[in-house]
């Protein structure tokens, strides 16, 4: 491992560490994501998790106060970072071709397929809170139980 790669380790570890502290499992490999995505049946919430402060440093925070905010919980929480895992993250978005890629981003699957996607564009320049009610409402329409 080069000098950067050991410097970038530790700057992601505690962005990613706030998306499992909240219950996400992160998928590091291709593999992962795949087994994932052909498996998992319901509802999936992923976060393409990135370094940017401005738009991750709102991400983040926003899905958790989404998930504390709303009883419609999706049945699986994962994540890929987007610059870290980069295979893994390219696999992921391999299932939601339709949406140009960007980072951070989350995604709402639904027996694999996407339901709703929130584009970096829709984060960045928002209050948190803007964040938090827009995905609130989406977990409410699409994990209905």
């Amino acid at each position: 491992m080069n000098a950067y790669e050991e410097y970038m380790l530790g700057i992601v570890k505690p962005m990613r560490e706030e998306l499992m502290n909240v219950g996400f499992k992160e998928l590091l490999t291709p593999d992962e994501v795949a087994d994932h995505v052909q498996e998992s049946k319901g509802t999936t919430l992923v976060v393409i998790n990135s370094v940017c402060g401005c738009a991750a440093g709102l991400a983040r925070p926003a899905v958790a106060a989404a998930l504390a905010a709303t009883g419609n919980k999706p049945d699986h929480l994962v994540t890929v970072f987007a610059g870290q895992d980069k295979e893994a993250t390219a696999q992921m978005r391999g299932y939601f071709e339709e949406v140009l890629p960007s980072s951070p981003s989350i995604a709402l699957l639904k027996d694999g397929q996407l339901a709703y996607f929130i584009p970096r564009e829709q984060i960045e320049g928002f209050a948190m809170e803007q964040v938090r009610d827009h995905l609130a409402g989406v977990l409410d329409q699409v994990c209905t139980k």
